[in-house]
């Protein structure tokens, strides 16, 4: 089940795309939105980033890190755990280029873009039957005084 559960964390991480990165600042922590790049073949998620953001001196102090996944309309989450790193692969930048870092740069050959990596260490995650049928599992459970099957939910080590 292990290796099917690592799958599902995988597979959703993919599906989402979309996730709010936690670093610490000083004793705080901050999240900020992030579109994430999955490369499963390198146990790895990247994301570009600038140069002159607040995270990477964040990282450099503290590189564990926090990915928070949300699928709210299919009621599906993923929280990851992992450590950060800060490159300047142009290859990789290259490799990354899309539409979500167009609304940041105008090409890939901007000096203040970085690579941000992430080594997942492991994820907890929420796989749910979807909103309207949560909705009603929760209310039959509440009149009928028990607890609701929610979909999976996991622990896995990546």
């Amino acid at each position: 089940m292990a290796n099917q559960d690592v799958e599902e964390v995988w597979n959703l991480v993919e599906k989402i795309g979309f996730c709010m990165l936690a670093t610490h600042e000083g004793q705080d922590i901050r999240s900020r939105p992030m579109a994430a790049y999955v490369d499963r073949k390198a146990h790895a998620i990247y994301f570009l980033t600038d140069v002159a953001s607040h995270k990477d001196a964040d990282i450099a102090a503290n590189p564990n890190v926090n990915l928070a996944f949300a699928d709210t309309s299919g009621q599906n989450y993923v929280s990851v755990s992992g450590t950060a790193e800060i490159s300047n692969d142009r290859e990789k930048i290259k490799e990354l280029w899309g539409t979500p870092a167009k609304a940041w740069w105008e090409s890939p050959e901007d000096p203040s873009i970085r690579i941000l990596k992430i080594d997942p260490k492991d994820a907890h995650y929420w796989n749910s039957p979807g909103t309207a049928v949560s909705y009603i599992k929760m209310f039959a459970a509440a009149v009928s005084d028990s607890r609701p099957d929610m979909g999976d939910t996991g622990t896995v080590k990546l």
